[in-house]
């Protein structure tokens, strides 16, 4: 019997070693190395998700430029943020802190999305646990369909039997592949099963969205790699306390990194805020002094602030 082959990986980037090291030579992080198992050829041969694909070189003027339709989400601000919708074959990463919102948001737009047929793959909350946030929300999409699974070959079975135009996965790190012997979120895992996800989306033209997981300082868990091979990198920020969420860009292929999507949690579900100025100025009160209000813009979305100046005795000699 083959020995199994190890290597260390560093949880941070991704920088693979023959040895354990203290301090990462690639991101200068100190005690991050793993070990995991690597991934052999035989390995991939035994992969559900074969590539049999022959890829054949053309001519840069034969390629068309004509730009690709986008699908819509139906909802504004998301679309706002993608740079106009979804692009076909394409992969977006959403992360954020537990609880923010992102299966609701994701949920929402799935059940939004009543001109496609949409798989919902689940490997964190039950049939009965999403349906519960589907009736709270007040929306319902009889092509949406649920999928509790987190093997990748259960996954890309029931892909082939339902054909969806649109896959969802909430979250990248549960899901696991047979053809490496490390348990579900691990760096090899998530690298592994999110390299099956790319070729699934490229080869069939299928969008994919996928929910990720943050650490403690605020990254997406998992190796640096996962960022680089997705699309579209998207953050869902909030303080859990209040009801208002901002969607960022920090990586999209396909469109502008500078806009942002604002919404506000309500016990309905999300809800898009539009003119994000009326809600910064509701509470303003024009006879203060101190205040001024100011005009900045994000994106291509102007919005009015309100700035403030408090002043007071210093106990201190100035300069």
């Amino acid at each position: 019997m083959a020995k199994t082959k190890t290597a260390f990986f560093c949880r941070n980037c991704g920088n693979q070693s023959a040895t354990w090291l203290g301090k990462c030579p690639v991101c200068n992080e100190w005690n991050t190395y793993v070990e995991e198992v690597l991934v052999t050829k035989e390995d991939r041969k035994k992969s559900y998700q074969k590539d049999d694909r022959k890829a054949v070189p053309r001519p840069i003027h034969e390629i068309s430029s004509e730009k690709e339709e986008r699908i819509p989400t139906l909802s504004t601000e998301l679309d706002r943020v993608l740079g106009g919708g979804l692009v076909p074959g394409s992969i977006v990463l959403i992360g954020g802190e537990p609880g923010i919102g992102k299966s609701t948001l994701l949920l929402q737009v799935a059940l939004q999305m009543k001109q496609l047929k949409i798989l919902y793959v689940s490997g964190e909350e039950s049939h009965r646990q999403l349906k519960m946030r589907a009736d709270r929300i007040g929306l319902d999409n009889p092509d949406c369909y649920i999928l509790n699974e987190t093997f990748t070959g259960e996954v890309f079975r029931h892909i082939g039997e339902l054909k969806p135009e649109l896959v969802i996965i909430d979250s990248i790190q549960t899901l696991y592949t047979d053809i490496i012997d490390s348990s579900a979120g691990s760096i090899s895992q998530i690298r592994e099963t999110a390299a099956e996800l790319q070729r699934f989306a490229k080869t069939t033209n299928i969008p994919v969205i996928l929910i990720g997981h943050i650490t403690k300082d605020g990254t997406l868990a998992g190796p640096k790699l996962l960022e680089h091979m997705v699309d579209t990198v998207l953050h869902f920020e909030g303080d859990r306390h209040y009801g208002f969420r901002i969607l960022r860009s920090v990586k999209n292929r396909f469109g502008s990194t500078s806009e942002l999507g604002i919404f506000e949690m309500q016990s309905t579900g999300l809800r898009e805020v539009t003119n994000p100025s009326e809600i910064l100025l509701s509470q303003r009160d024009e006879e203060t002094s101190g205040v001024a209000i100011a005009a900045m813009v994000e994106g291509q979305r102007p919005m009015l602030i309100e700035t403030q100046a408090l002043v007071g005795p210093a106990a201190y000699g100035t300069p």
